[in-house]
């Protein structure tokens, strides 16, 4: 029981890396688009098709910055998914990064209430699991915090003191279908999850090891 204490008391998300097959383009892709600051990248070519299982999403103050990030995000190469619209939950777009990378951008506001900043209020990864509550019980006995959950559906872990980005869980299935794309893939994730703790894998594939 020491060791389990121990372990909760330092465990929580560090860094993100992204695994791309040319860093040199995807650092003046995520600079253009105004992110480099949160990531890392790191070269790999290891076979990854379809849905990698994964978002990361940026929540911005208003209409117009969501717009601002998207028009940023196509004009350095990416794709878009879903086009900036309303929704029930507010205003998002989805877009596809060059290496894969997919990235929602939204803002909880339907009506602008000024211009757009440019600005982060916060950046999510969001993780498309099978089974929320087994993958959630997974992480709290690693030692991560939950600080918001509904039931089987989703569940947000509170940030450590170092980290970026903020880990977050979602059922793989209902995630595809909001960012619009199959649900099918195979292979690498392509991404590193940085742990204040030790190196270990998640029940769904994603792969954390020790933070430098």
């Amino acid at each position: 029981m020491a060791t389990n204490a121990s372990t909760a008391a330092i465990t929580s998300l560090a860094s993100v890396t992204l695994e791309v097959a040319d860093p040199e383009a995807a650092r003046r892709f995520y600079s253009a688009f105004g992110v480099d600051t949160y990531l890392s990248l790191r070269a790999s070519e290891a076979h990854s098709t379809g849905f990698r299982g994964f978002t990361l999403g940026l929540t911005v103050s208003g209409p117009a910055t969501v717009d601002g990030f998207v028009a940023a995000a196509v004009d350095a190469g990416a794709t878009v998914l879903k086009p900036a619209a309303k929704s029930l939950w507010g205003y998002s777009g989805v877009v596809q990064a060059p290496d894969g990378t997919i990235w929602k951008i939204a803002t909880s506001a339907k009506k602008d209430t000024g211009p757009d900043t440019r600005e982060i209020d916060e950046i999510v990864l969001l993780l498309g699991v099978e089974a929320v509550k087994a993958t959630k019980q997974f992480y709290i006995d690693r030692g991560l915090t939950v600080a918001k959950s509904f039931g089987g559906k989703y569940a947000e872990f509170a940030p450590g003191a170092t980290g970026r980005v903020k880990l977050a869980l979602y059922k793989r299935r209902a995630l595809a279908k909001d960012l619009g794309v199959p649900v099918d893939g195979t292979g690498s994730h392509r991404i590193l999850l940085g742990s204040t703790a030790d190196t270990f894998t998640d029940p769904d594939g994603f792969a954390w090891e020790a933070a430098a």
